[in-house]
């Protein structure tokens, strides 16, 4: 970048800041080192014990799903789409509100005492069916985050001016993940549980205050009216939006309901709750912060489109917002920048490092929660059960530790090397598919339909990963082939229509049911599986 755009970036991030956000992070390694002297059995490092009561559930599943990288993809959602982006937040909630108060998946699940959902495959459809679901889950969700340190790291790049500089991410990404392989690896969940907690705390406050600022500074008239001007009806209406339309709206109310009732982070958060009725609580309330974690940041990417098109048209050029043309030679930068650009100018010295330190506590909420998912998913439901003999307690915790580094480095990696024209959003909603899908067609068949069978669940994991196609690396040079095939003008525009990542999705979810239900009505299991099977011992 040149200094064109270092001078236009710049923000009001000083010293001050910065020690505001070195003594957070310096508090959560302390509570991290404090509570490793707890985490000494499986059920501990991985379910807390199965102690956690509703108010300190919703806390933690708050702020492990109130990610900065969710922070991040609906800003770029409003910056792109408007207000009509609101309504990935509005579903999320109403979804979400809808299993708080059935129980939906989660009830039935936290009753049996399962530790992971692939504990659950074995109980219900053999263990060759729970290998191959904690092969799925791992790979999936271990490529669904692999973009969660990277653009984390863009915010603290953005919000401190260093945009400009080629260093700054990878000074930023290395030592951001030091930090929390060190504390997730010394405490496992309870660790987690209690930096979520303050973490709540910190997020809570700082996104009040951000959004306060945000409104008195650019005023409320002219925030509509900017968006009205600028998108028309579609920066109001999803439907009318050139940026989403309606197979993108089913699309979202689809990934509202896995990702709350399937997602295992969220699971995560059920199966260590005390009971089934502190689970029910836990997600009716939780409603409320699954649509705020998505609408906020939303809003605040609005705020900096408008921020940009009226208070800072210097930096139009560079999101591709505006009359203006970049300079000869320039590239355009991703809008993933312009919300920490925004906070960084906006907020003045102080409450800028609180908001920086709030969300940094968002980033860490995520990566502690989703790094001991994927690393005890592999160890309990992977590696113990190919075993012939059992592995030891401590060998579990030993191995899911080693894990949780080795699933660190990969981040680090694939971060800096990964390059792919999709919304982050619309990439993480995809690679998740590969494993949700399958999972989908299983917790719902196995808990709520007794024909299902252990070979109807096995092909629905593998049909699940159809959804590989919606990556954009994959699906443009797919897309391209089959406009040819079908004799049709091969354009980019074209091939986003056929293969957006919205049909995409919906396909690989209708084609894994279909699979499912199929499969299990001419392969039926002989004697029916029983869902109340007796607990396993996995402590």
């Amino acid at each position: 970048m040149n200094d064109a755009l270092a001078t236009a970036a710049q923000t009001n991030f000083t010293g001050w800041d910065w020690g505001i956000v070195v003594v957070y992070l310096l508090v959560s390694l302390g509570i991290g080192l404090y509570v490793k002297r707890y985490a000494t059995t499986m059920t501990s490092y991985i379910a807390a014990g199965r102690g956690v009561g509703v108010w300190l559930g919703v806390a933690t599943m708050s702020g492990t799903e109130m990610g900065l990288i969710t922070v991040m993809y609906n800003a770029e959602k409003g910056f792109k789409g408007g207000f009509a982006a609101f309504h990935i937040g509005v579903l999320a909630g109403l979804v979400t509100l809808g299993v708080g108060l059935s129980g939906f998946i989660v009830g039935p699940l936290r009753d049996l005492g399962v530790l992971t959902i692939p504990e659950y495959y074995e109980r219900r459809f053999g263990r060759k069916t729970r290998v191959l679901g904690g092969i799925v889950l791992a790979l999936g969700g271990i490529l669904n985050m692999g973009l969660f340190l990277k653009v984390g790291s863009m915010f603290i790049v953005g919000v401190t001016g260093l945009s400009h500089a080629g260093w700054a991410l990878p000074l930023v990404m290395t030592a951001l993940l030091t930090l929390v392989l060190v504390y997730t690896v010394l405490g496992g969940m309870i660790s987690v549980v209690v930096t979520d907690y303050v973490q709540f705390v910190v997020l809570s406050c700082g996104m009040l205050l951000a959004t306060g600022m945000a409104i008195k500074q650019l005023g409320w008239d002219s925030i509509f009216s900017e968006v009205q001007s600028q998108m028309g009806m579609g920066g109001f209406d999803p439907l009318a939006s050139p940026a989403f339309g309606p197979e993108y709206v089913a699309w979202q109310a689809v990934l509202g309901l896995v990702g709350c009732a399937v997602w295992p982070t969220a699971i995560a958060r059920a199966l260590a709750m005390e009971s089934s009725t502190a689970v029910k609580r836990q997600f009716t309330w939780s409603s409320i912060a699954f649509a705020i974690r998505l609408i906020v940041p939303c809003f605040w990417g609005i705020c900096a489109f408008v921020f940009v098109t009226r208070m800072a048209p210097e930096l139009g050029p560079w999101f591709g917002v505006g009359d203006q043309s970049l300079p000869p030679g320039e590239e355009a930068v991703s809008p993933l920048f312009a919300m920490p650009i925004f906070m960084g100018r906006l907020l003045p010295v102080g409450v800028l490092g609180l908001v920086s330190a709030a969300m940094i506590a968002a980033f860490m909420s995520t990566h502690d929660s989703y790094l001991l998912c994927w690393s005890s998913v592999i160890v309990q439901d992977v590696i113990a059960p190919l075993r012939r003999e059992s592995l030891s307690i401590g060998s579990r915790v030993r191995l899911t530790r080693i894990l949780i580094v080795i699933i660190g480095c990969y981040i680090w990696a694939w971060g800096l090397f990964y390059e792919g024209g999709d919304d982050i959003w619309d990439y993480m909603a995809i690679t998740g598919a590969i494993y949700f899908t399958g999972a989908f067609a299983l917790l719902i068949g196995g808990l709520y339909w007794q024909r299902a069978s252990s070979s109807g669940a096995f092909c629905a994991l593998l049909a699940g990963c159809s959804a590989v196609l919606g990556l954009g690396p994959i699906r443009g040079p797919v897309a391209r082939w089959m406009l040819a095939a079908a004799g049709k003008p091969v354009t980019n525009e074209a091939a986003e229509t056929l293969l957006s990542s919205a049909r995409v999705g919906l396909f690989s979810v209708a084609f894994t049911l279909a699979v499912f239900v199929i499969v299990s009505l001419l392969l039926p299991d002989s004697p029916p599986k029983q869902t109340a099977s007796p607990a396993l011992n996995e402590e």
